[in-house]
């Protein structure tokens, strides 16, 4: 009879659901409690201020939703835009896909700029499209910041003063759900209007919790669709709603209590490491996977190094070998998680995510296993060079900055 337990623990290396930090589960591991008590503000008010950091915002105003990013996508749409407006979004990978589909299910109209997947959102034509609308009737730019399918990162600075040259008032929507937490995210800097994350990412938390940054811009355009008939339809992503109930720390309907929990205490990881050293150790750690690609003789998916993402590296699979053998062969004969390809990168890619509570160690037991799977699957690697690799780079590259 087959054995019915793995001894050890399950290696969880997908760009999300990540790893939490065993503090954070003991956080979680509350009673129910009444949460219209005179007490629950002094839970919930802080978070609403704390989370701010986590975006690079003070002016923002935080919203948070029982929902995942997906959720958070649509009250961004929804609040905000009218039936039949003109949005502007690039198309590079699998989430910047589900993103426009919503869009275009929800009724607004979608100028798709394709881009080569392995490739991120190109500020030069951004400016041209909106240069190009005179009569300002594209009223949203949408933008992925980390395309986890692809292992891509683009420049959303880049995209503000992109949005800026062409001197265009659209809103601008970036999705921040495998960068919030994790790498540099300047809301107020780059002026984003709806930042979305979720929170099993950078924010080190289960799925389950959407959190929505949202600007004064953004407010007013949503205080503009009261009242119109052609406005989208929302009730439970409704931010008027939360405006009435979040500032005396209430919330309109039952709130996901452990995960807010959870959220406190998370903060309170990613505070006392440091938001620096947070950016920091996950630049390290992604650049030591990438050398561990290289020393395979591997490449990425991103096309070029300015695309890199750090905190997930898609790798081509040799051509004729099927990327989701060595996915599942890692899971079943090593207890290891690594992501698939999706659309169309699926059985062309495996995903290495190196995002949330991870260190050295860690990362190079995932790609230990990784390499052991790939030499598995027939593919011509040298035992041991990818950590190797990874490890000579981690041991000159200390994880944090001090």
């Amino acid at each position: 009879m087959a054995a019915t337990r793995r001894p050890g623990r399950n290696h969880l290396f997908v760009p999300g659901p990540t790893n939490i930090p065993d503090r954070v589960m003991r956080a979680m591991q509350v009673q129910s409690e009444d949460h219209r008590s005179v007490d629950f503000p002094s839970l919930t008010k802080p978070l609403f201020e704390d989370t701010k950091k986590v975006f690079g915002s003070t002016d923002g105003t935080i919203f948070l939703f029982p929902a995942s990013g997906t959720g958070i996508w649509e009250s961004a749409l929804s609040n905000t835009l009218a039936r039949g407006d003109k949005v502007l979004a690039a198309r590079f990978g699998q989430f910047s896909h589900l993103w426009i589909d919503m869009a275009q299910r929800l009724g607004l109209d979608v100028i798709v700029q394709e881009e080569e997947w392995g490739t991120g959102a190109k500020p030069e034509k951004i400016e041209e499209a909106l240069r190009a609308d005179k009569n300002h009737e594209i009223k949203a730019v949408m933008v992925v910041h980390n395309e986890t399918a692809t292992g891509v990162t683009s420049d959303i600075g880049a995209v503000r003063k992109a949005i800026d040259a062409a001197g265009h008032p659209a809103l601008l929507f970036v999705d921040g759900v495998s960068s919030i937490g994790s790498l540099p995210f300047k809301a107020d800097e780059w002026k984003v209007d709806c930042a979305i994350a979720g929170s099993q990412k950078g924010l080190m938390l289960p799925a389950g919790l959407g959190v929505i940054c949202v600007s004064q811009k953004a407010l007013k355009a949503a205080e503009g669709q009261s009242g119109r008939n052609d406005r989208l339809a929302r009730v439970y992503f409704d931010w008027e709603d939360q405006k009435k109930q979040n500032p005396t720390g209430y919330f309109p309907y039952t709130p996901p209590l452990p995960l807010l929990y959870g959220l406190r205490e998370a903060l309170a990881c990613l505070f006392e490491e440091g938001l620096e050293n947070v950016y920091h150790r996950h630049a390290v750690l992604g650049e030591a996977t990438r050398q561990a690609v290289a020393a395979w003789g591997l490449k990425t998916c991103a096309k070029d190094a300015r695309w890199n993402s750090d905190t997930v590296t898609a790798i081509l699979a040799p051509e004729g070998v099927d990327a989701a053998k060595i996915i599942k062969h890692a899971y079943v004969r090593y207890n290891l998680a690594l992501g698939a390809g999706l659309s169309q990168v699926a059985g062309k890619v495996f995903r290495i995510g190196h995002v949330g509570d991870l260190n050295e160690l860690s990362l190079l037991g995932a790609i230990a296993g990784a390499e052991m799977s790939l030499i598995d699957n027939g593919v011509n690697v040298t035992p041991g060079s990818g950590v190797a690799a990874a490890s000579s780079y981690l041991r000159e590259h200390p994880l944090s900055k001090g």
